[in-house]
């Protein structure tokens, strides 16, 4: 089930189809992807896909999704678009990709697919967060045209770097 398209990609539900388990269990496994990640307990594909697929059934503005590159059908990563837990209503952008996945441009173009959806649907602003030093969740931050907010621990009691896009700064009406 398609969420939403780009020119390259297709954003999707992760399903319990065999292919996208073993590739999100492989992607969630991966020290160079979850080192910049929050610490979560041992990740297990099945449950994340109900747990993600219900979360956004009650809001479908928001959800965890599959990014499939169309070309090849490969899952490159996930794409995520959801209130910051703990925070105050903030809603984040963010992505996690696998490294066969990575400097192909697909994080900035599904992310910013995800920014437009929302603004689509009547969001002011939307954040982003990133570890400190994840150099490039932060180009993907800046291709986005977010702006630096700062470090914070407001969040998973973690540092993180904060970055902001207010819809007007989006070329949005």
């Amino acid at each position: 089930m398609s969420v939403y398209e780009t020119e390259r990609l297709t954003v999707r539900l992760w399903t319990h189809d065999q292919s996208d388990l073993d590739r999100m269990a492989d992607l969630y496994s991966r020290p160079e992807v979850t080192r910049w990640l929050p610490p979560f307990p041992a990740f297990e594909a099945a449950p994340a896909v109900d747990g993600w697929r219900d979360f956004h059934e009650r809001d479908r503005r928001f959800g965890s999704w599959a990014v499939e590159v169309r070309d090849t059908g490969v899952a490159a990563g996930t794409v995520l678009f959801r209130p910051i837990p703990g925070g105050e209503g903030e809603i984040e952008v963010g992505w996690h990709f696998h490294p066969d996945s990575w400097g192909n441009g697909y994080a900035t173009e599904a992310a910013r697919g995800a920014v437009e959806r929302g603004f689509a649907a009547g969001l002011e602003e939307v954040y982003a967060l990133t570890m400190p030093g994840n150099e490039a969740s932060i180009a993907v931050c800046r291709r986005l045209g977010m702006t630096p907010l700062g470090r914070t621990r407001r969040f998973f009691d973690l540092e993180s770097e904060m970055f902001h896009l207010p819809r007007t700064a989006a070329g949005l009406p």
